[in-house]
């Protein structure tokens, strides 16, 4: 599982890499650019729904140590992502009350790392992020997770919509961390088999997903200023669910 951080560099490597089934973290493209090469590997990112980001031939340069990567350079992931269906049915087989986290496209790397090292303090059985939009498992995650990274289960899906749908299919409870709600965390048993959703630093929870889940929670705020940073506010909810545990 512990495979070297690396980088691809150029269209016709980084179309081999997908079609062997390399673990993409993320594709960054020169603006601009076309041709059949090029709507080939356009066609293979869309399809295996990689994370994608057009930059500046300038970011290119410094990222490849001004390499030949042709407008593509393509990031792998230094972990294996598990499956959903598996985590969820190979957790439930061996534990009664599991613990999950959802990351709504997370964007700082420095937070996710963060993250990944509470959860794995905390007993979660598993972490799923979305392939779009989510911030990637870089040299900054893994350092910052303390290695945690490796030592926990992280999932991709397409949607987090779908990967509630799956948990609630479960009977593991959905709780938001949101503001929008008069509900204190110490107010929900988590006791129970529970997924826990961190929204994203800049706009939180997305509606549409607060729609669809059991349980909305905050913590409490009694200074001025109006919200916790996502990583302080998912150790808090976390030790939370592990002080009822402990309780129990």
């Amino acid at each position: 599982m512990e495979n070297e951080i690396s980088k691809i560099f150029g269209i016709r490597a980084i179309i081999e890499a997908i079609n062997a089934g390399q673990t993409i973290s993320k594709i960054y493209l020169q603006k601009g650019l076309s041709g059949s090469l090029f709507s080939e590997l356009n066609t293979l990112i869309k399809s295996n729904n990689i994370a994608t980001s057009y930059v500046p031939i300038e970011k290119l340069n410094r990222l490849s140590k001004n390499s030949n990567h042709q407008g593509v350079i393509a990031q792998t992931s230094p972990i294996d992502f598990v499956e959903l269906d598996s985590l969820i049915y190979q957790t439930l087989e061996h534990t009664p009350t599991p613990l999950f986290l959802l990351l709504d496209q997370l964007s700082d790397v420095r937070n996710f790392g963060a993250i990944i090292r509470t959860a794995e303090c905390t007993g979660v059985n598993g972490i799923v992020i979305q392939k779009q939009g989510n911030a990637p498992i870089s040299a900054d995650t893994i350092k910052t997770s303390a290695g945690a990274a490796f030592k926990i289960p992280i999932c991709k899906v397409d949607h987090i919509k779908d990967a509630i749908f799956q948990f609630q299919a479960a009977d593991i409870q959905i709780v938001a961390a949101t503001e929008k709600t008069d509900h204190l965390i110490y107010d929900i048993n988590l006791t129970k088999p529970t997924a826990i959703i961190m929204g994203s630093e800049d706009r939180g929870i997305n509606p549409s997903i607060l729609k669809i889940v059991e349980h909305k929670a905050k913590l409490p705020l009694l200074g001025e200023i109006e919200s916790l940073n996502v990583s302080v506010a998912c150790g808090a909810f976390l030790y939370e669910a592990t002080r009822q545990r402990l309780k129990k």
